[in-house]
C-alpha cells in the first residue's frame, strides 16, 4: 500500500522556473545521466560494484520506476541500444509488447464508437502487453554481469522504504490525479490506493503525493523483487500476470493470460539497428516499429542541402526552416510506412535510399514552406523517462523505458504498484493501412534511443523524451552539436522547436516554440496559460517559419533559454527539455536534471 509521512505538503511546486547556469559534469570512469538524482544515484552504484553499462541501465530503469511512476514503469515497454567499444558494433533490443490476440478494429468500434481515428488513451484495449519486465530479463542475460537480483535490489529499496517526490514528478502526478482517483473508484475505492496517497480529507480519500513527501510503495517492492529472484516467467505467468489480466478484463479488456505468456516465450527482439550518416558521423536507432527512421530520413535530407545546416546564425529563420520542412517531410513517411515488421513489409532500405532522400530533399524550398503532405503528421505528446550511461570500458547503453501517456490506462493491477501503459492508442483504426490494430500485433512506437559514432567509435550517446517530440529533438541535438559545436549541457539547454498537427485543419502542422508562454512568465505571470492551438496558428500561419525564428530570438532575450527545462509543460516540458546525453568517452559523468 502506498503510504506517506503525516504533514502537511503544498500539492503542486510553487514555481518550476529554474533560472541556474549548468555545466556540463565530466568524469573518467562511468556515468549515468537521467531525469531522477535517486535513479542515477542507483545506476552508479551497480558501476561501482563492477557492473557494466546494461547492469547500471536496468538498474537506472527499475528506480526511474520507483521515483518516476507518471512516466515509467513495469507496465510500459523498453527499447535499447548497445554500443560494445570491442567491437565498434552498435545492438538494439526492442522490448515493446503486442496487442492482444482477441482484440481487433471492429472490438475496439463496438466498444468505444464508430468512427474513431484511435484507441482512447484510458480505454483497457490501449493497453498492450507491457514489455518493460521482459527487456529488463533479457537484455540482463544476454548483456549484462551482475545477477538481476543485484540490479534490482536499489529499486527495492527506494520503494520499500520510500522517497521524496520531486517537484516536476508532483507536478505530472498531481496532473493526471483524476485519471487514477476515477480508476481507484471504478474498483470501489476498497482496494489499496495503489499510486496514490491515502487521505480522508482529499475527494474520494485519496489524492497525488506532493513536493517532499516520501512516498512508499509496497507492492511495487514486491513485484520488483519476486521479479528479480524468480525472473520474466514468473512475471508474466504468476501473480502480477494474473493482476493484469483481472485489471484490464473488469474494465472491458480482451487481454488474457495466453497473450502475457506468449510474450513471455517470444521474448525481446534483437533487431539490427538502422543507421544513416550525417555531416561526419553515423547515427543509429532502433528499428521500425520505432520511429527513429523519422529522425534519420530528415538527418539524411538536410546532410546534402545547400546551403548547408549551420551556415546560418543559430535561431534564424535560415537555420529552422530547413529542419522544419525536412521533419515534415520525414513524418508524412513514417506515419505511414512505420509498423510492426512481423505484420507488414517495412521499406526501411528504399526510405533511406540515396535516390529517394535526394528526391524528399528536392522538395524542401528555402524560401517558403511547402504544401502540406498528405501522409500523417504528428498527434499527441507524452510522458517518458530515457537515460544513458557509460561504463569505463568505454561501453555505452541508451535506453527509453515509457507509459506513453503519463500513467498510461492508469490502470493499476491490484497489489503491483504500477499503471497499465497504453501504446495501443497509436495503432490506426483504419483496415487498409500499415499500422492498423490487429491481435498480436505491436503499434508505432515513438520511444527511440539513439547512439551515434564517429570513425567507429564512440561519439554520443543520446535520447529525449516527449513523443513525437524525439526524432525532432534528435535532430536538433545533432544539429546543435555537429554544426553549432554545443558541448552536451548547451544543447540540451538550448529552447527546441515542435511540430504539432493542427486539428482545425487535420493536415497543416504548426509550429510549436513554447516560447509565447516564456515570455509571459519572464514579466512575471507565473500562472500564465500555455500559448492555445488557435492562438499559436496565428501567429505562425501570418509569417510561417520567419514568424516563428522571429518569436524565438524575441522571447530568449531577458531569460536564459534553459528556463524551458523546468516550466510544466506536460508533456511538452519532457520533449523539450529533459533529454539526456553521453557525450563520447571522455564526458562520463553523473549529470543530472532537476
Amino acid at each position: 500500500m502506498a503510504s506517506s509521512h503525516q504533514r502537511t505538503y503544498t500539492n503542486q511546486p510553487t514555481d518550476l522556473r529554474f533560472t541556474s547556469r549548468r555545466s556540463p559534469v565530466l568524469a573518467t570512469r562511468g556515468m549515468v545521466s537521467c531525469s531522477q538524482p535517486l535513479a542515477a544515484e542507483a545506476g552508479l552504484s551497480i558501476l561501482k560494484a563492477g557492473g557494466n553499462a546494461i547492469d547500471a541501465a536496468i538498474a537506472t530503469a527499475a528506480a526511474l520506476a520507483v521515483c518516476e511512476p507518471c512516466s515509467t514503469g513495469l507496465g510500459g515497454d523498453a527499447f535499447i541500444l548497445r554500443y560494445d567499444a570491442i567491437t565498434q558494433k552498435v545492438e538494439g533490443l526492442n522490448g515493446s509488447g503486442r496487442a492482444p490476440r482477441a482484440l481487433s478494429v471492429d472490438r475496439v468500434r463496438q466498444d468505444c464508437g464508430e468512427g474513431l481515428r484511435s484507441v482512447p488513451h484510458l480505454h483497457p484495449h490501449a493497453c498492450t502487453v507491457p514489455g518493460a519486465a521482459g527487456a529488463w530479463c533479457d537484455a540482463a542475460e544476454r548483456w549484462g554481469s551482475l545477477p538481476l537480483s543485484t540490479l534490482l535490489e536499489p529499486a527495492v529499496r527506494l520503494a520499500e522504504e520510500g522517497f521524496p517526490v520531486s517537484p516536476i514528478t508532483a507536478y505530472s502526478w498531481k496532473r493526471q490525479e483524476a485519471a487514477l482517483r476515477r480508476q481507484h473508484a471504478a474498483q470501489g475505492g476498497r482496494m489499496p490506493p495503489g499510486l496514490l496517497v491515502a487521505d480522508p480529507i482529499a475527494q474520494g480519500g485519496v489524492r497525488a503525493p506532493c513536493v517532499g513527501e516520501i512516498f512508499r510503495n509496497a507492492a511495487l517492492g514486491s513485484v520488483l523483487r519476486e521479479l528479480g529472484d524468480r525472473g520474466k516467467r514468473d512475471f508474466y505467468t504468476g501473480r502480477a500476470g494474473a493482476a493484469i489480466v483481472a485489471a484490464l478484463q473488469r474494465q472491458g479488456g480482451v487481454m488474457a493470460e495466453d497473450d502475457l505468456r506468449e510474450h513471455c516465450e517470444k521474448g525481446s527482439t534483437w533487431d539490427e539497428p538502422v543507421h544513416a550518416s550525417y555531416h561526419g558521423v553515423e547515427v543509429y536507432e532502433c528499428a521500425p516499429n520505432g520511429q527513429g527512421l523519422t529522425a534519420l530520413a530528415a538527418l539524411s535530407m538536410l546532410d546534402g542541402l545547400s546551403p548547408a545546416v549551420g551556415s546560418s546564425p543559430h535561431g534564424t529563420a535560415a537555420h529552422l526552416h530547413p529542419l522544419v520542412e525536412a521533419l515534415r517531410l520525414a513524418f508524412a513517411d513514417s506515419r505511414w510506412f512505420v509498423a510492426d515488421p512481423e505484420h507488414v513489409k517495412v521499406p526501411t532500405e528504399a526510405l533511406l535510399s540515396p535516390a529517394y532522400v535526394a528526391a524528399r530533399r528536392a522538395l524542401i524550398d528555402p524560401a517558403k514552406a511547402t504544401a502540406d503532405s498528405h501522409r500523417g503528421a504528428p498527434e499527441q505528446q507524452t510522458n517518458t523517462v530515457s537515460f544513458q550511461v557509460v561504463d569505463a570500458a568505454g561501453c555505452a547503453v541508451s535506453m527509453v523505458n515509457s507509459n506513453f501517456c503519463g500513467f498510461g490506462t492508469a490502470i493499476v493491477p491490484q497489489g503491483c504498484g504500477f499503471s497499465l501503459q497504453n501504446r495501443g492508442s497509436n495503432f490506426s483504426l483504419e483496415p487498409d493501412h500499415p499500422n492498423a490494430l490487429v491481435g498480436g500485433k505491436r503499434p508505432f512506437h515513438t520511444i527511440i534511443p539513439a547512439i551515434v559514432l564517429k570513425g567507429g567509435a564512440l561519439f554520443a550517446s543520446l535520447t529525449n523524451m516527449g513523443g513525437f517530440m524525439q526524432p525532432q529533438g534528435h535532430v536538433q541535438l545533432l544539429v546543435n552539436m555537429i554544426d553549432y559545436g554545443m558541448e552536451p549541457q548547451a544543447r540540451h539547454a538550448y529552447l527546441r522547436l515542435y511540430l504539432l498537427r493542427d486539428g482545425a485543419s487535420g493536415a497543416r502542422h504548426l509550429l510549436w516554440l513554447y516560447l509565447l508562454w516564456l515570455y509571459s512568465l519572464r514579466h512575471g505571470a507565473t500562472g500564465a496559460p500555455r500559448p492555445t492551438p488557435r492562438l499559436t496558428c496565428s501567429l505562425t500561419r501570418t509569417g510561417g517559419h520567419r514568424c516563428a525564428a522571429l518569436l524565438h530570438r524575441w522571447c530568449k532575450h531577458g531569460r536564459p533559454a534553459r528556463t524551458a527545462q523546468g516550466l510544466p509543460g506536460g508533456g511538452h516540458r519532457r520533449g523539450h527539455g529533459r533529454g539526456a546525453a553521453a557525450h563520447g568517452a571522455r564526458d562520463r559523468a553523473r549529470r543530472q536534471r532537476p
